[in-house]
């Protein structure tokens, strides 16, 4: 089990990741940073949020790269992901960004929108399992 200190911090009782022998876990990462505030969402002085898709993957992945550098791999040992998109409008701009990051075909991907996430400024979540073998 890994809780990172260096990543904001799990928000209930659960780690960023779980390992079961070969098998690494990662819980549901966001765009949320140390300080509490999101990567891809600034607040205007009425309160109104602008927040960027591309941003936010970006810093997602970046994240669940850092999870699995932990465990000794990175995002070639996932096998499968689940994406929760709050607005599948979005799909283009994350897709995009997120291709990027995995140059040859990715793992096994779901993509699914949802009513809402845990935060206002939160537009896409990731879930993954990998599969990491001591070499």
């Amino acid at each position: 089990m890994i809780i990172a200190a260096d990543r904001a911090q799990p928000l209930g009782r659960y780690p960023h990741t779980r390992r079961v022998g070969p098998w690494v876990f990662v819980s549901g990462t966001s765009s949320r940073r140390p300080d509490n505030t999101y990567a891809g969402a600034d607040q205007t002085p009425d309160g109104q949020w602008n927040l960027d898709i591309k941003v936010q993957t970006k810093a997602v992945l970046e994240n669940i790269l850092h999870y699995l550098q932990l465990n000794g791999g990175d995002l070639s040992h996932l096998v499968d992901v689940t994406v929760f998109l709050k607005n599948m409008g979005d799909f283009d701009a994350y897709n995009e960004v997120y291709n990027s990051f995995f140059p040859n075909t990715g793992p096994c991907r779901t993509t699914v929108e949802v009513s809402d996430l845990p935060r206002p400024p939160i537009l896409i979540e990731i879930k993954g399992t990998a599969f990491i073998a001591n070499e």
